[in-house]
């Protein structure tokens, strides 16, 4: 509850923060262009826009963005591995080209354009139908062709490195089982990798599995291993910089929580059934609440799991990025101020990094505890399975 409250209580102060020195800062820059003379107008300075940053950073994209520096010559240049654009129109038909042809949006590329935020505002789309990073068709005249569907099944960053993780997962599992059947760790003791990875599995086994499945365990205990992780591997991934936050998308969660919530169907009895549709010793009066409130009960539990490791891993990043970004923030109303002000923030970020190690790991281990527990209370309750594992506690 600590870790939990402390990030709470930063994302509020850096918010309010955030958006009283951004206001500021706009308004500084209005009034001092409001009191001189349009014709001595200069060019306007770049202000810091730490939206376009942070929504840039948990959002997907068609590139890995790691850096943006400027050159010797004046202009803005990006350090960025570009990924595959896969597009499919049924009027134009497949195409397909690397990301980096829109060279970040500014150039368009076989009758395609790449919308950012400037692009939008520019031409005033709507921002419900239309959004940074999207891929829309143009015509000759080089403005936005809506007679043209465009299908994009591009590899994103979050596509790839989700691949990526999933590569990493299997050859940890395969590395394991390589080292058992060898003999280690049987007959001798583990070492390596086989060393750091067989607790965790072990734990897995002993505080999540057994006590909540009981003797069933082991028909379970694979998915639940692979569910812990996969997802473990994919927050820690993501904790490296330049790379994705793949369990902040919540399709990704989405998906994870629509497979647990398959199988804790297919693991029902009648017995549970039951229990929702004609609760035993309820009065007849309280059953037509209970039962509605039950059927919903069936639907809450994966969206609480999928909304849990969404916004807690989203959570995080959110925070060390406008750590970072009051940098700039500060910077761009004072340089003094904005490289007095580093130290405090890059101690806060390198604070927040190390508690969301912690988090990485905890909140694996709470999804496969809770897909668990939630799997336990689909068979529980008849005769031959009342005695065989213990109460699931809901962590």
């Amino acid at each position: 509850m600590s870790f939990k409250s402390l990030k709470s209580l930063l994302v509020a102060v850096f918010s309010v923060i955030l958006i009283f020195f951004s206001n500021n800062a706009i308004s500084q820059e209005k009034q001092t262009e409001s009191k001189e003379p349009q014709i001595h107008a200069e060019p306007k300075k770049s202000v810091f826009d730490a939206n376009e940053v942070i929504f840039g950073h948990v959002l997907d994209a068609h590139e890995f963005h790691f850096l943006s520096y400027k050159g010797s010559d004046g202009e803005e240049h990006h350090a960025t591995i570009p990924l595959p654009v896969i597009l499919y129109s049924p009027q134009k038909g497949f195409d397909v080209f690397m990301s980096s042809k829109f060279h970040h949006g500014e150039e368009t590329h076989k009758g395609y354009e790449l919308l950012t935020d400037e692009k939008i505002a520019e031409e005033k789309l709507d921002p419900k139908k239309y959004s940074a990073g999207q891929i829309v068709a143009i015509n000759e005249a080089g403005e936005l062709d809506n007679s043209i569907k465009v299908y994009d099944i591009s590899l994103t960053r979050n596509v790839v490195q989700m691949f990526i993780s999933l590569a990493l997962l299997v050859w940890v599992l395969l590395y394991m089982a390589k080292r058992y059947r060898a003999g280690h760790g049987v007959k001798t003791a583990p070492t390596g990798v086989q060393n750091l990875i067989e607790p965790v599995i072990t734990f897995i086994r002993d505080e999540v599995a057994k006590p909540n499945l009981g003797h069933k365990y082991e028909k379970y205990f694979p998915y639940l291993l692979t569910v812990f992780f996969f997802i473990l591997i994919n927050n820690l991934v993501g904790l490296i910089p330049g790379t994705a936050n793949v369990t902040g998308n919540i399709a990704f969660t989405l998906v994870l929580a629509g497979i647990s919530f398959i199988i804790i169907m297919l693991s029902t009895k009648k017995h549970y059934w039951g229990h929702i549709f004609n609760p035993p010793g309820v009065p007849w009066g309280v059953k037509i609440i209970l039962v509605p409130v039950e059927i919903l009960g069936i639907f809450t539990k994966p969206f609480a799991l999928m909304i849990r490791l969404f916004a807690n891993m989203i959570a995080g990043h959110i925070i060390i990025i406008c750590l970072i970004s009051l940098i700039f923030i500060f910077g761009s109303l004072s340089a003094g101020i904005g490289w007095g002000f580093s130290p405090l923030s890059i101690a806060f970020v390198v604070f927040i990094y190390f508690i969301e190690l912690l988090v990485a790991f905890l909140q694996a281990y709470i999804f496969t505890n809770l897909t668990a527990v939630f799997i336990s209370q689909a068979f529980e309750g008849s005769h031959d399975d009342a005695d065989s594992h213990a109460d699931p506690v809901l962590v």
